[in-house]
């Protein structure tokens, strides 16, 4: 274990720690929060919904958990999904290597530990997808082991418990606030403790808008007791999602059905059903190098001409216009252009997965929130 000393951080006696824990979770049994996989110790139960919650709300959670293990009731369920199924339960929560590495961890669970789930820290760490946090989460909570499980919440209660002066969302100081939990963290409701700061962080101690006088642990505070809550926790800013123009092809058949494709080449999006689509620069075109009378001429290539050729396609293009699609990820920020077009014939390319369907056939396909936007956009054009 590192020394707390060394990083400005005097640790409370033995006393104090005790009164800390005993407030923290009396708090934590009037006010905790009625959540479905707090009903449980079924670990798989306790994993899903860690891994849902990653990045995402609970109230958004609660109908994905409670579908998904309906839809994967066990362990061996989900090892042995069908990928289209998994991404389908998965639809609009966002970060799906998530469940792509659940599945995997999955089938570890079924070839490495005969579908019982393991019941120690170390053992959990080594599934696929399943970082310190999580491991902490599952081993506290199922299985009643003292490991602290530190997420950006519970570093923000720490970093203003202790005026930490270092930068939360740098990983490297991660093992400080990692340090601070294993001293602080109650040997006999290990779990209970992790999910009361849990949930003290994502209310009374939230990131935007926290109520410190209405915490239950602020005279423990030497943020709230020096008055320097606005100082912590320290947190540099992230870098800005990178802009990114693209165009998606919205075509229809002769029977009106549309035109979708299985993004299969690993990118962002692998597995899910859209418009075909393509990357732009800001004039949306495209350079051709070619050799003319053994010189290098450099031809314009519009993205309509790049659309026929890879789709072996010739629509007559419409003029329709419709509003921009914009979608933000973590690092990248789409707008989106959509350039409808229609065909005479039903043939489909066969280098790539694509597939003519109705639009009342939409549901049956996993697709991601901006594709399902951009459906949005195309019927809101359609009906105006």
């Amino acid at each position: 274990m590192i020394e707390l000393n060394d990083y400005g951080i005097k640790m409370w006696d033995t006393k104090t720690i005790t009164s800390f824990r005993r407030t923290l979770l009396n708090w934590y049994d009037q006010e905790k929060r009625d959540l479905p996989w707090r009903r449980t110790k079924n670990p798989y139960h306790i994993w899903v919904s860690e891994i849902m919650l990653q990045q995402t709300q609970v109230i958004t959670v609660i109908p994905y958990y409670e579908r998904f293990l309906n839809w994967f009731p066990t362990v061996e369920t989900l090892a042995t999904a069908d990928e289209e199924r998994l991404l389908k339960a998965w639809e609009g929560l966002g970060y799906y290597s998530r469940v792509r590495h659940m599945q995997k961890a999955a089938q570890q669970i079924m070839n490495d530990f005969s579908g019982v789930f393991p019941s120690s820290y170390e053992t959990i760490s080594r599934l696929k997808g399943i970082g310190p946090y999580t491991a902490g989460a599952i081993a506290s909570i199922a299985f009643d082991l003292p490991e602290p499980a530190v997420d950006g919440n519970v570093m923000r209660v720490m970093a203003r418990l202790f005026e930490v002066n270092h930068d939360i969302g740098d990983p490297k100081n991660r093992k400080i606030f990692q340090a601070i939990m294993e001293i602080l963290i109650d040997p006999d409701r290990p779990g209970d403790f992790n999910q009361a700061l849990m949930d003290l962080g994502t209310d009374i101690e939230s990131a935007k808008n926290p109520r410190p006088e209405e915490s239950p642990i602020r005279f423990f505070s030497a943020a709230y007791l020096n008055g320097t809550m606005d100082k912590y926790p320290i947190k540099l800013p992230k870098k800005k999602p990178k802009p990114l123009q693209l165009q998606a092809f919205v075509i229809r058949n002769q029977n009106g059905d549309f035109l979708l494709e299985k993004n299969v080449d690993g990118r962002l999006l692998s597995g899910f059903w859209s418009f075909p689509l393509f990357e732009t620069d800001f004039i949306s075109q495209q350079l051709n190098l070619f050799e003319n009378n053994n010189k290098t001429v450099m031809e314009v290539v519009s993205q309509k001409s790049l659309f026929e050729q890879n789709y072996q396609l010739h629509p007559t293009w419409l003029s329709t216009t419709f509003n921009p699609v914009k979608h933000t990820f973590s690092h990248q920020k789409w707008t989106v252009e959509l350039i409808e077009g229609r065909v005479s014939t039903s043939q489909l390319a066969t280098d790539k997965e694509l597939v003519w369907v109705s639009a009342n056939d939409f549901g049956k396909y996993p697709m991601a929130t901006p594709q399902k936007k951009m459906i949005k956009a195309y019927h809101a054009q359609q009906t105006s």
